[in-house]
């Protein structure tokens, strides 16, 4: 344990931010599973909003440094293959 109270407060500060962090990369990843799911059940009306809230919210993960700029590029580029496989065209109607 810290003896500073910077430190202390730091150590706060750090476990807040963690647990943030990680709560908001699950609901990303929960996103995605749920755009998946959709994608194999194969409603194209629905595939296509579950993608745009999965790319939303990629973007705003890889923005606010959650994940990588590129990893995101290249998990919304994955998602898109995926729902052409649907049939749904990626573009926003």
């Amino acid at each position: 344990m810290p003896h500073l109270d910077s430190a202390r407060k730091r150590l706060r500060q750090s476990t807040a931010r963690n647990e943030r962090n990680r709560a908001t990369v699950k609901e990303l990843r929960t996103q995605i599973k749920k755009a998946l799911k959709t994608f194999k059940a194969g409603d194209k009306n629905a595939a296509t909003a579950d993608y745009h809230q999965a790319c939303s919210k990629l973007d705003k993960c890889a923005t606010r440094g959650y994940i990588h700029k590129n990893a995101a590029a290249r998990t919304k580029s994955r998602l898109a293959v995926r729902l052409a496989k649907v049939g749904a065209s990626p573009a926003k109607a």
